[in-house]
């Protein structure tokens, strides 16, 4: 739960960050091009921080149709979406409605994969969603929310979440490919309908201050995503990511958009409350895992990997391997090995 937790409260942080830099660099830009050079910086950090084939599954031909449909959704949608609402409304309202991406991603993932989501967790996102419902009425009674704008934040928010949801499929392969897949394919796209909609080149240091926004809250962000879904699940990691929103109202008063309130006070504590209610949830039972094959990065120490090698093998690494039946009881999330019934 702690390892899962602090990779999407990382990705959440990197990614949250994103949305006021954004609103910042992108002023007056077309939307494709903003999205275009973002998943541009997406798709460098994808092919800086791809693994060894021995230490992580490759990309199969199988998984083509979800690449493409989050690359749809999240790579394209999505970027254009939020560039186009942020033009229209302030950076903080934008961030906080952010948080409905949770929302949509646990409904998403208890929908396509049937995850258990315990008591505890729907109570650390109810907490989490409150206290962005707070931040969003603060910003509202100021005046800084744009109907229009907020629509299409929606939008992206719907999007970002049939992404996440669908990326969990793909969480066993390696991070690198996935993000240099979704980075270059979502870049291409953007940037044909940035040329097909005649739109202009920015600034140099906006452009590459966007590339980098990118590298960092598109590409990096979506590792730890990534490797927090194989750790604990599409649904919960959804849920610890709706601390983006108060990370992007941070930022927003940061650049000084605005001065913070008792709406952001108050919203921020039941955020960290969600937050800290979502770490302490426990899921312990017997349970029994039926025969299976598969490919995916792995190591020798946690109870489920008994197959052996000769000469033996320490660390992690990745191969085609094979799990007998077994029944047992232990504290888990539903990640790969555990997507059994309850």
């Amino acid at each position: 739960m702690l390892k899962g937790g602090a990779l999407a409260l990382c990705s959440a942080l990197l990614f949250g960050a994103s949305t006021p830099l954004i609103a910042h660099l992108a002023q007056g830009s077309s939307p494709f091009l903003t999205a275009a050079l973002l998943y541009a910086g997406a798709a460098l950090a994808g092919a800086a921080i791809m693994r060894p084939q021995s230490r992580e599954a490759r990309l199969q031909r199988a998984d083509l149709k979800v690449l493409i449909a989050m690359t749809l959704c999240g790579a394209i949608v999505a970027p254009v979406a939020l560039a186009w609402g942020l033009q229209r409304t302030g950076a903080a309202p934008a961030s906080l409605m952010l948080t409905l991406e949770a929302l949509f991603t646990a409904l998403l993932a208890r929908r396509m994969y049937d995850e258990q989501i315990g008591a505890r967790a729907w109570g650390a996102l109810l907490l989490i969603t409150t206290g962005a419902a707070a931040l969003l009425l603060d910003a509202s009674l100021d005046g800084q929310a744009s109907l229009s704008g907020l629509g299409a934040i929606v939008v992206a928010t719907l999007a970002w979440g049939t992404d996440d949801a669908l990326s969990r499929a793909l969480s066993g392969r390696d991070p690198g490919q996935v993000i240099l897949f979704k980075g270059v394919a979502g870049a291409a796209a953007t940037a044909a309908l940035a040329l097909g909609s005649g739109a202009s080149p920015g600034e140099l240091p906006r452009m590459a201050g966007l590339v980098m926004v990118g590298i960092l809250g598109y590409g990096l962000s979506l590792k730890f995503y990534l490797l927090a879904q194989r750790t604990f699940g599409a649904a919960r990691t959804g849920s610890l990511f709706a601390f983006v929103p108060f990370i992007g109202a941070l930022g927003a008063m940061a650049l000084g958009e605005r001065e913070p309130g008792a709406g952001i006070l108050a919203g921020g504590l039941l955020m960290m409350a969600g937050v800290v209610l979502h770490l302490s949830e426990t899921h312990d039972h017997p349970h029994t895992h039926a025969p299976l094959e598969h490919t995916h990065a792995h190591r020798h120490d946690d109870g489920h990997h008994t197959h052996v090698h000769t000469p033996p093998v320490s660390g992690s690494h990745n191969h085609v391997h094979r799990h007998e039946a077994m029944t047992h009881a232990h504290p888990h999330m539903p990640e790969e090995h555990h997507r059994h019934d309850h």
